[in-house]
């Protein structure tokens, strides 16, 4: 048997138009049994099984592509029948098995990035910088042996020249370098990961991460639009991630309502008696045994503390808040004043929504100052709104009378 089949590959080797016709079928032959035997059971036999991440490693295994090795591994085996192309037949058959073992490789490195973010349990904590590392690893072999194929160069001393070319090489892979540096940053210290919501000013950018590779994040801004920031340039500029709120699950609320000063004054008895009467209040008013009027001198030293509309006001927005099942108890909730200015005293509400649900956020934040804007001026307090025209009067009589409108 062994003397035949010598017998044929030295006839066809002496006949080279009929090892063509020969190779030509064996190849055919062998591409149809490697595209519709092999590479379609493969892929049939993926699509019965109940796990996902099969499927995704031969999507990206591309089994209809690989079968092409199947006829150049013929052409290559029977290159010798042509002595006067042998050479040419094999490095080109060795060329075109070599990048597309590259492709194959670097596109299952996809399908592991795929997988990998595709886990119940997966974090945001993006591996694809370190994949596209290996993946510009495996090109740069490529090349290397594609010369060394070609020049027939041993690979080791075309590495040994490299080494003249350091500077011409760093100046081309800057950026590459640069982004590399910068994602282990990012990751070594948990700065950024894909699904946070981040804002980066200099790049107009407010929005969810979507991807993050080796040279590149991808934004989603919340206009729908996309924002693409180098890696290496976010290490350059400041930018504020989000991650903290949605972990502790409140959302802050800060803002400002700005009383006119001209409406301030001391409380007077009989809104003593109002003030008791609301529920808020109460405790508030009866904590403390308060001056009952404002009307003795400035220069006469009061025997109990005097109670102004804007302190009680406070005391009724403080209580408020505490009231509302909405906002987080347990984290930071104050009302304080800041400086006077051209805009009146502000009282700076400082308080932590109990959702961080975009629309929920703004309604429970909408209905808070909705309410206190209704209420101040049952306070006697006018909310500042500039411009105005208004003639004031310090007569807590006529603050009901201004609150409406302006004094003819």
């Amino acid at each position: 048997m062994i003397e035949f089949v010598e017998g044929w590959l030295a006839w066809f080797q002496a006949n080279p138009n009929q090892a063509a016709i020969a190779v030509s079928v064996a190849a055919l032959l062998a591409f149809v049994i490697a595209r519709f035997l092999i590479a379609r059971g493969l892929i049939r036999l993926t699509e019965r099984t109940h796990n996902q991440w099969d499927d995704v490693l031969v999507k990206h295994l591309h089994p209809y592509r690989l079968s092409l090795v199947a006829p150049l591994l013929v052409v290559y085996y029977f290159a010798y029948f042509w002595p006067d192309s042998q050479l040419a037949l094999e490095k080109g058959a060795v060329f075109l098995m070599l990048w597309l073992g590259i492709l194959t490789i670097n596109s299952l490195l996809t399908a592991v990035n795929i997988i990998y973010e595709s886990r119940a349990n997966y974090t945001g904590v993006a591996i694809q910088g370190y994949l596209d590392v290996i993946k510009i690893v495996f090109v740069a072999v490529g090349i290397i042996l594609t010369i060394s194929l070609f020049t027939e160069q041993s690979p080791v001393l075309l590495l040994s020249g490299l080494g003249a070319l350091t500077a011409v090489l760093l100046l081309i892979f800057q950026d590459t370098i640069l982004s590399l540096v910068a994602s282990m940053q990012i990751a070594a210290n948990d700065l950024v990961r894909e699904g946070d919501w981040i804002e980066v000013p200099a790049f107009n950018a407010d929005g969810d991460v979507t991807n993050m590779s080796l040279h590149s994040i991808k934004i989603q801004n919340f206009d729908m639009t996309f924002s693409v920031i180098p890696t290496h340039k976010l290490m350059d500029v400041a930018f504020k991630n989000w991650r903290g709120m949605n972990q502790a699950g409140g959302r802050r609320i800060k803002r400002s309502i700005h009383v006119d000063i001209q409406t301030i004054h001391f409380i007077r008895p009989e809104e003593m008696e109002t003030l008791k009467n609301n529920p808020l209040m109460a405790d508030f008013i009866g904590n403390r045994e308060w001056e009952p009027t404002g009307e003795q001198p400035v220069s006469q030293a009061p025997a109990k503390p005097r109670l102004t509309n804007v302190s009680a006001f406070t005391a009724y927005i403080t209580a408020y808040l505490k009231s509302r099942p909405d906002l987080r108890q347990d984290m930071t909730m104050l009302v304080r004043q800041l400086d006077p200015g051209p805009t009146g005293l502000p009282l700076e509400i400082y308080a932590f929504s109990g959702t961080i649900a975009w629309e929920q956020y703004e309604n429970i934040q909408a209905s808070i100052f909705d309410h206190l804007l209704a209420i101040a001026p049952e306070f006697g307090l006018r909310v500042f709104q500039q411009p105005t025209s208004l003639t004031y009067s310090l007569d807590p009589a006529l603050l009901s009378q201004q609150s409406q409108g302006p004094v003819k």
